[in-house]
């Protein structure tokens, strides 16, 4: 399974030429990684830190006044990491595929924490490793 995030976007997202700012998308996936992990029903509550982004920036996204649709789907969970695999499209045009490496983290200790049995349910409703190789090509 997949979340969607319909994202906004703002007048304040262009470069001078007009397209979403490439360091923008980083704040896109932020949105969408937010929207997806805390959720009232299901959500990380003891916390997490990114370890890594990787952007593959695909084609240029021109404002406008509609959202931009991010795709995510889980494609990789370890036992003190998971990797959010994203895409930020159109229909069939992809502007953008990303990952982060997302790490559990309990801040009260200030170190990494597992994740627990109950996050690691929630994460695998939404896994798909069969689009890892795709997003690394």
């Amino acid at each position: 399974m997949r979340h969607l995030y319909r994202c906004p976007l703002r007048w304040s997202d262009m470069d001078a030429y007009g397209h979403v700012n490439n360091a923008v998308f980083v704040r896109y996936l932020e949105e969408a990684r937010i929207d997806f992990l805390f959720r009232p029903e299901k959500d990380f509550k003891q916390g997490s830190v990114v370890a890594r982004h990787e952007i593959d920036y695909k084609r240029q996204l021109v404002h406008r006044h509609h959202p931009v649709d991010i795709e995510l789907w889980v494609s990789q969970i370890r036992a003190a990491s998971f990797t959010i695999t994203y895409e930020v499209k159109d229909d069939d045009v992809v502007y953008v595929r990303a990952s982060t490496v997302v790490v559990p983290f309990d801040f009260e200790a200030q170190r990494p924490r597992r994740i627990t049995a109950e996050e690691r349910e929630f994460l695998e409703e939404y896994r798909d490793d069969s689009e890892e190789e795709a997003v690394a090509a």
